[in-house]
């Protein structure tokens, strides 16, 4: 089985949690991707849809939906999004694709947070895929020094720019041992607007795909 029909099947399973009425966070990826060409099939169940990304909007708005934002909504009910790591703790490392601090902000307003994966994903311990955090532009070189005292590696993602109009660091290197307690240090950090671990509001339920299928994973 290769890796693009895990995630769909990831993306599947997720649909289970969607229920009539609902207020549904979607976020950004490849393995969202494959989800949002699937909601067609549950468009009835949907009362609003709130999106992380100016890509993922596009994209649900091709499929016929309309986009709401987050302020219009209000609480959000269940939100669906992949991850580039996550833990059996249920603690995540996001941002590869840029759009963290929407996501994060999402994650924190949801009731309930679904995460959706290939089973590549699952790992020990956070840290070997490089730790997006969203800087301000003024900001880059001077975050940039506080982590190389954390013995990491930070790298700008050059040529990219968020949603917000701010940079990435990528941060290699790094010992995330204690998630919880590194996202916090972080984000002490003047200048950083986002943290890309998920550990403060890790997800309620991360649903694996693996070659034989879609396993459920809570803490």
């Amino acid at each position: 089985m290769d890796s693009t029909e895990k995630k769909r099947n990831a993306a599947k399973a997720s649909l289970e949690f969607i229920e009539p009425g609902i207020v549904l966070g979607i976020g950004t990826g490849s393995t969202v991707n494959e989800l949002i060409e699937m909601l067609p099939t549950v468009r009835d169940r949907i009362d609003k849809l709130v999106s992380s990304s100016k890509a993922s909007t596009e994209f649900l708005q091709q499929h016929g939906f309309d986009v709401s934002t987050l302020n219009e909504a209000g609480d959000v009910d269940l939100y669906i999004d992949g991850a580039d790591e996550a833990t059996k703790r249920l603690h995540l490392i996001k941002g590869g694709g840029g759009a963290l601090t929407r996501e994060k902000v999402l994650a924190g307003a949801a009731r309930r947070f679904v995460c959706i994966v290939d089973e590549t994903k699952l790992v020990g311990m956070l840290g070997s895929f490089p730790l997006p955090i969203e800087v301000l532009p003024m900001a880059q070189v001077f975050v940039a020094h506080k982590l190389l005292k954390l013995r990491a590696q930070p790298i700008w993602r050059e040529g990219f720019v968020t949603d917000n109009g701010n940079h990435i660091l990528d941060v290699h290197d790094l010992n995330i041992s204690n998630p919880l307690e590194m996202e916090t240090r972080l984000n002490q950090i003047p200048g950083v607007l986002t943290v890309g671990i998920f550990a403060h509001r890790p997800a309620d339920v991360l649903l694996i795909a693996d070659d034989t299928g879609v396993r459920e994973m809570r803490d």
